[in-house]
């Protein structure tokens, strides 16, 4: 069985930063693909990044890219989403997942996901 549990949502004012955390319950992390979602109101879950087991692989969603670095810690069963220069429409519950496989930015490749963290951005 594996668990995810996010942390690190909250209310940010548009050009802030914050940091996401994914806990993951598993014997083995570093087997799993890892990938970070975002759903905002009336609309549908989609991709925002995904990382490797070894980290060296890294993707994002063009909406996201040059203001979001997903990272892992492997030893701390742990995946990381930072958020730079946020704007309004970043706002959503954000989720992370996990997968057996090299990549995956659908939601129907994932496997097991967390129950989500809200993160609202005001203007």
């Amino acid at each position: 069985q594996v668990q995810l549990v996010e942390s690190g949502g909250g209310l940010v004012q548009a050009g802030g930063s914050l940091r996401l955390s994914c806990a993951v319950s598993v014997r083995t992390f570093s087997n799993y693909y890892m990938g970070w979602f975002r759903q905002a109101p009336g609309k549908e879950r989609e991709f925002i990044a995904g990382i490797r087991w070894s980290g060296m692989y890294t993707v994002y969603a063009d909406s996201v890219k040059g203001r979001c670095t997903i990272s892992r810690d492997n030893a701390k069963n742990t995946v990381y989403l930072q958020m730079n220069s946020v704007k309004p429409e970043d706002t959503g519950v954000y989720y992370c997942a996990a997968r057996s496989g090299r990549s995956g930015d659908y939601t129907t490749q994932y496997d097991y996901w967390g129950q989500g963290t809200q993160v609202t951005v005001s203007s």
